[in-house]
């Protein structure tokens, strides 16, 4: 398939890259600023493509613009919407990249697509809205809303959590700043996130409009990421718990139910932590 991808060379992008390549997919980046809506729809009409996966974003929960928050994840991915609806040749699927954070601090356990969402920040809220907005295009375009739970590897930006602990462990640092230690969360890896978009964007969706967790069902506390660092590293790191860092009413465990990725994509490959914080660390 020739397939459009926004946001190509960002940090997920890279390895959505690699595995559709893999897959024997042919690539095509978008060039234009999402923002700027007469050059999307200009440079997307001239493609010739058979699906979207759109990548682009602000993806960091604590980013200090909020304006450009929702200029960027639902301004631009309408502008995206408005220029594929209106291209000669119909797309097959458009991936749109949501995030688990629509679901808030205040549900429990283990969430599935059905759980109500409720987003407690500025970005959850562009994403959410994005979905809403994207609803409205669901009988035009054949799209598929994507809620990847937390996922890191090597190249995430240091202001993330986990690629900060990576980096205060290969600095050997003596002491780490974080907030509270005794929350579960998943902490999955890019490359299984980069697989599973890569099998969905072949799977035409039943249901349009559809969500999917991109999850693994599997929880972590960041006692257990800390207790793996050091053992992988043998070095011991002193934790300072920063109140400035620890939120009111958090959810002890917070985790995705993945039925729905595994009837649609089958096994994906599994990176359980270890493997990960091996490959960052190492």
């Amino acid at each position: 398939m020739y397939i459009l991808v926004t946001g190509i060379n960002g940090f997920t992008g890279q390895y959505v890259k690699a595995s559709l390549e893999k897959s024997g997919h042919k690539l095509i980046a978008l060039t234009s600023n999402l923002t700027d809506a007469s050059a999307v729809k200009k440079e997307v009409s001239s493609l010739q493509i058979d699906a979207v996966i759109h990548l682009a974003a602000i993806a960091f929960v604590g980013h200090g613009d909020v304006n450009e928050l929702y200029n960027v994840n639902l301004l631009g991915t309408l502008n995206l919407l408005q220029a594929l609806s209106q291209i000669s040749k119909p797309v097959q699927h458009v991936l749109l990249a949501s995030s688990a954070n629509i679901y808030g601090n205040s549900s429990k356990g283990m969430l599935d697509e059905t759980t109500p969402a409720n987003p407690a920040n500025d970005y959850a809220v562009s994403k959410y809205a994005m979905e809403l907005m994207a609803q409205l295009w669901s009988s035009r375009l054949p799209i598929s809303l994507l809620r990847p739970f937390n996922y890191t590897g090597v190249g995430q930006d240091s202001v993330f959590l986990i690629p900060k602990i990576v980096d205060h462990f290969k600095a050997r640092k003596p002491v780490i700043e974080l907030g509270n230690l005794d929350v579960w969360r998943e902490f999955n890896d890019v490359r299984f996130v980069a697989e599973s978009y890569t099998k969905l964007i072949t799977q035409i969706p039943e249901k349009l409009g559809q969500a999917i967790n991109i999850c693994t069902g599997k929880a972590y506390s960041l006692r257990e990421v800390i207790a793996l660092c050091e053992q992988i590293t043998s070095h011991k790191i002193e934790i300072h718990v920063n109140p400035q860092f620890v939120r009111d009413n958090e959810v002890k465990v917070l985790k995705g139910d993945n039925s729905l990725l595994k009837k649609m994509t089958g096994n994906t490959s599994q990176y359980d932590l270890e493997r990960t914080l091996r490959w960052m660390l190492e």
